[in-house]
C-alpha cells in the first residue's frame, strides 16, 4: 500500500538504530540508510518536546544541500523526561543505576520526535507517551544493568527488554513511540507526502 504510493520517492533513513530501521522493515518500505556524525547538544533553555525536536532536525541538518527532488529524508530522536528534566544515555553502570532508581515507583514521559526533510521543504512532529514503573529493588535495578547494559538508550532502559516486561504496570500511548519510533505518525506522514506531486 505505502510502498506503491511511495514508488516515486527514495526514502532516506538517517538512524543507527536497529531498533528503527527494522519498524521500517515490518511497514513494508524500500529505503536507504545514510549516517553523518551529529554533536547531540542542545540549549539549555529547551524543554519537553522542544529538545527532541531540536535534535530530530539537528540530524537533519548535515544532509539539506545533497537532497534530491525526489527524497524523503527522516530523522528522529527520543529522550525521557522526568522531574523536568531530559535523561539521556547512561554514561556507566553507576548513571544507569541512579537513572533507573529515580524512574522506579514513578511515571515518565518518552517522547520521540521525527524531522521529514525534502529538497523544499521541513516538518517535525513528536509523540509523547507515558511510563509508570513499579517499585524496582536495587537488585533487580542491578541485575537488568548487567544483562541489557542498556548504555545506549535514552532513560538506560529498553520497553521490550526484562526490566519493561516486569516493571510497566501502565502505559498511556505509543508502545512502539517508547522503543524509539511513533510508527504510527510516521505512516501518516509519509502518506501525505506521497499524496503530493513527486
Amino acid at each position: 500500500m505505502l510502498k506503491e504510493k511511495l514508488k516515486n520517492y527514495n526514502i532516506i533513513l538517517a538512524s543507527g538504530s536497529p531498533r528503527r530501521q527494522q519498524f521500517f522493515k515490518d511497514l513494508g518500505l524500500d529505503f536507504e540508510i545514510r549516517l553523518k556524525p551529529v554533536k547531540e547538544e542542545f540549549p539549555n533553555r529547551l524543554t519537553h518536546f522542544e529538545i527532541s525536536d531540536y535534535l530530530a532536525q539537528l540530524k537533519a541538518a548535515p544532509f539539506k544541500d545533497e537532497l534530491q527532488p525526489n527524497d524523503i529524508l527522516i530523522t528522529s530522536d527520543t529522550i525521557v523526561w522526568h522531574n523536568n528534566k531530559a535523561l539521556g544515555k547512561p554514561t556507566d553502570e553507576a548513571d544507569a543505576f541512579q537513572i533507573l532508581k529515580s524512574l522506579s515507583n514513578a511515571t515518565h514521559e518518552v517522547i520521540t520526535s521525527v524531522c521529514f526533510t525534502t529538497k523544499t521543504t521541513s516538518k517535525t512532529l513528536y509523540s509523547v507517551t507515558k511510563v509508570s514503573f513499579k517499585d524496582f529493588t536495587d537488585e533487580e535495578i542491578l541485575y537488568y544493568i548487567k544483562t541489557a547494559k542498556p548504555f545506549d538508550k535514552a532513560g538506560a532502559y529498553g520497553i521490550q527488554e526484562w526490566i519493561g516486561q516486569v516493571g510497566v504496570t501502565k502505559l498511556e500511548g505509543s508502545y512502539f513511540n517508547v522503543m524509539g519510533l511513533p510508527t504510527h505518525l510516521v505512516y501518516q506522514t509519509l502518506n501525505k507526502l506521497a499524496e503530493q506531486p513527486a
